[in-house]
């Protein structure tokens, strides 16, 4: 019997197809990464029996990246980076281990379909899926098309198996469209960041950001922030003026009037028009009307649509909205949520999706009265040529979904229920009042069928007081005209809607893309997230739009990325060379690289005057060992230390604490070594700043800490504090932290697994000593005599931290935030044995993990 691989996106998204099409009867199991699972059923296929297995990847099986040296930021001019740094494709999570998975399952079997998202990026996940699966499956007899590509836009019973039986192939076209974007991205974005970066945080400590990025999309996006921002600082109110009327209908009952005019800048002809109005007694009707209007049902909704509702009417950024719309999309709550098209074609089953809303508590009554009456065909608007648009696909329930799911969710149906809808009629009044020589107008609206309002009412006409029936030449008595004063406004900060419009009106970024790159400008510290959702520029990011219009304003302008993005459009359609559009593009930011490099200066301008130059930053807290002065702690982002008297700063670990370290030195180049830690409840681990940024032995990296180093004899190394293997990573070595006492803690130096042990005990010390079961180093640990917790009142004991039974008792671990489901015992994985040798410093043996017993720290994990 043949084999099929089916392949999906997602984990869940496997699950449910693979349900669907084999009506319930198959069998599933974890596959060897954990992470995704097979689901494996019999059916037919092209006419004959077969064995089906359905598994899914966890998005990009692949990810481009720069070769070896060229991600050394140091060692490589930023300016290779547009043509000579040649790129590869890497895992794009190693840890998932997905490569492997996808052979293991590919092996031996006879065809493919590929189920991923069909959009551009999922015919590049079907590419990368293909290049890995391909080589190892049975080879085609005869020119046999053995490849599929499954198109559906929603999870439904339907959608599913109309897919199945209609199977094509994977577009190469789009595929290579996303390449070229990857590309461009990458070395555009990396060649402008690297310079910038390391050119202003060499220079500036208060810059308050990790990474001073560019991209192409992103530094667009910041520049529309920063355009309002501008436009409200150059703004200078006006003051103006405006008559304001008031009528009396009858003893109760009054009318303000709106002064045809609107306003006047002139005070002095305010004035005029005042004086020359005020004395009236009556107003006289000059006009009247009645007029029947309608406000249109909305369009059906696409991507770029439902992010806007989201920030602004439900308070949800755009990267977390897009985020809960994938997950109703997966479990089958509404049809794929990345779609351009706002048209519904004429085969869409409109009615099938309403009559799932019949029984709905929330909506119910309009969803059987039109169904009864006969739904309304939805307004025309624009076919993209991708997927319909964002339509419930099933019912549910607040207590179904909950928190963001739900109202999300609910907004949706809500939509879709008013583009099948009637339109809104009202009647609208407008009286025309003359007093004095002056035109004064009144105006009302009366609903006379709510139509879509009634499931949208937040868009309902606002109720208004009815109109008083006249006709031309009645009067009524005026009861006051008075003039007032009011000033024009300055615009406000763009709303994360407001922003989302006018990318979508450029071409920046794509309906997926968009959140992410808002999502950018606001953790690089260019924007922050005001109230209403409105994004105000920080200083950095200010200068930076600034700097890059007084240098080269392309840079910043949509235009450039706008055209850039057509091209990429008319690679997916066939019509544009993938090499000729990367080749073009990448020479046009290559020359406008070079600009920027040398006219950096024009912008250093404007960041001398918003920021402080590294010497005049932080406070003093470690010596430095060239010339034995303080160095100063920058702790604003990065985190560094800074030598003004050597000029020379010195990167320090990231998202901690750092503190002076006993005033202890290194013995290797007179560094005064500093304290990264975590928490409490976390890791922390000395390290020398001269070391931690050129490591001295050829088996260290740049970032190593004392927990890393491989000093055969310093007090603080690897070599003396390390213990044995790691319980949970491959190539992590438990260390002692000499510094957690009296609530020791054993830490690797690699992973976030952190074992604490031994509390209260007076001293813990690393012993040349090994175990003879697992050949672990030995602990010799002294407790008090009076919170020993040793037998026989002991207070002093030496033994193995995984083998010893005394030792077993006191070792408790509490933190492993890095540990991947893989990693506990799951299917597929031998309990109980020991992994073999990690590799370790000069002096010490191997570790092993006991072969016979499962020690406390190992048991935690099976």
């Amino acid at each position: 019997m043949k084999t099929v691989l089916m392949v999906a996106e997602k984990p869940s998204l496997a699950q449910s197809i693979a349900k669907i099409l084999s009506r319930g009867s198959l069998s599933s199991h974890k596959g060897l990464n954990g992470a995704c699972s097979v689901h494996e059923y019999t059916g037919t296929f092209a006419g004959q029996p077969v064995r089906f297995k359905m598994t899914s990847v966890c998005g990009h099986v692949m990810t481009l990246d720069f070769l070896g040296k060229y991600n050394k930021w140091d060692k490589v001019d930023p300016a290779e980076l547009f043509s000579q740094a040649p790129t590869e494709k890497k895992e794009a999570n190693p840890k998932l281990n997905m490569v492997k998975f996808l052979q293991v399952e590919g092996r031996g079997c006879d065809y493919i379909v590929l189920w991923l998202d069909c959009d551009k990026e999922g015919e590049n996940i079907c590419f990368e899926v293909l290049d890995v699966v391909l080589p190892v499956m049975n080879k085609a007899h005869g020119g046999e098309k053995t490849v599929f590509r499954a198109r559906f836009s929603s999870i439904t019973d339907t959608d599913i198996c109309n897919a199945m039986a209609c199977l094509g192939e994977p577009d190469h076209n789009e595929a290579l469209s996303v390449d070229a974007r990857q590309e461009l991205d990458l070395r555009i974005g990396c060649a402008f960041t690297r310079f910038q970066t390391k050119y202003f945080q060499g220079k500036y400590g208060d810059l308050d950001s990790s990474l001073i990025s560019f991209g192409p999309c992103q530094t667009p996006t910041l520049g529309f922030c920063v355009e309002r921002h501008d436009k409200i600082q150059s703004f200078k109110p006006e003051t103006y003026w405006v008559l304001q009327a008031k009528v009396n209908t009858d003893k109760d009952r009054s009318l303000l009037l709106d002064w045809d005019r609107v306003r006047v800048f002139d005070r002095e002809i305010a004035q005029m028009f005042l004086n020359m109005t005020k004395l009236e007694k009556e107003a006289q009707v000059e006009a009247t009307s009645r007029k029947e209007k309608a406000k249109q049902r909305p369009l059906a909704l696409n991507t770029v649509e439902m992010l806007r509702v989201a920030s602004s009417s439900l308070g949800m950024g755009p990267q977390h909205a897009m985020q809960t719309a994938e997950r109703l999309y997966t479990q089958g709550y509404i049809s794929y949520p990345r779609t351009e098209t706002t048209h519904y074609p004429e085969n869409f089953d409109l009615k099938g999706s309403l009559r799932q809303q019949a029984n709905h508590p929330y909506w119910a009554d309009t969803v059987k009265r039109l169904l009864a009456e006969g739904i309304n065909r939805p307004r025309k608007g624009h076919d993209a040529g991708d997927h319909p648009p964002i339509t419930p696909m099933k019912s549910a329930t607040e207590a179904e979904l909950g928190g963001d799911a739900w109202r999300l969710y609910e907004y949706i149906t809500r939509h879709f229920i008013a583009t099948v809808s009637h339109d809104c009629k009202y009647l609208q009044s407008t009286i025309s009042f003359r007093i004095g020589p002056e035109l004064f107008t009144c105006s009302g609206k009366t609903v006379l069928s709510p139509g879509f309002t009634e499931v949208m009412p937040w868009q309902s006409v606002p109720l208004e007081e009815s109109l008083p029936t006249c006709q031309r030449g009645d009067a009524f008595p005026v009861g006051e005209v008075k003039m007032l004063e009011k000033q024009t406004n300055p615009p406000d900060y763009l709303t994360e809607a407001e922003l989302i419009t006018l990318m979508e009106k450029h071409g920046i970024g794509t309906d997926a893309s968009i959140p992410v790159h808002i999502n950018n400008i606001c953790q690089r510290n260019y924007v922050t997230v005001e109230s209403g959702r409105r994004l105000k520029p920080t200083n950095l990011g200010i200068v930076l739009v600034h700097g890059y219009y007084k240098i080269d304003a392309e840079l910043v302008l949509p235009t450039i990325r706008s055209a850039v993005e057509k091209q990429l459009n008319l690679i997916a359609q066939g019509k544009a060379d993938y090499r000729q559009v990367l080749g073009h593009t990448l020479d046009v930011f290559k020359r406008k690289f070079h600009y920027f490099v040398d006219s950096i200066a024009g912008m250093d301008e404007l960041m001398e005057v918003s920021f402080s130059p590294l010497a005049a930053t932080g406070k003093p807290l470690s010596r430095c060992g060239k010339c034995h002065r303080f160095m100063k702690y920058i702790q604003a982002k990065p985190s560094r230390l800074h030598c003004s008297h050597c000029d020379e700063t010195y990167t320090l670990p990231q998202n901690g604490t750092i503190k002076l370290y006993k005033e202890l030195r290194c013995p290797l180049d007179d560094f005064e070594l500093v304290l990264w830690s975590s928490g409490s409840r976390g890791k922390s681990y000395p390290l020398c700043p001269y070391c931690y940024n050129h490591p001295p032995f050829r088996d260290m990296k740049k970032g190593m800490g004392c927990n890393e180093c491989t000093h055969p004899s310093c007090q603080h190394s690897l070599s003396m504090l390390g213990i044995g293997q790691c319980v949970e990573c491959e190539s992590g070595v438990l260390v002692l932290d000499p510094t957690s006492g009296p609530k020791w803690k054993v830490a690797c130096n690699k992973c976030n697994v952190v074992a604490h042990c031994f509390e209260n005990a007076h001293r813990v010390r690393v012993s040349a000593d090994t175990c003879s079961v697992c050949e672990a180093a030995l602990l010799d640990v002294d407790f008090n005599k009076a919170k020993s917790p040793l037998p026989g009142d002991e207070t002093q004991h030496m033994g193995c931290v995984f083998c010893d039974p005394v030792f077993q008792e006191l070792v408790e671990l509490k933190h492993a935030a890095s540990c991947h489901p893989m990693h506990r015992g799951g299917p597929g994985r031998r309990q109980g044995r020991g992994r073999g040798r990690a590799r370790r410093p000069p002096g010490k043996p191997n570790p092993r993990r006991p072969k016979d017993k499962m020690s406390a720290l190992a048991a935690y994990f099976v």
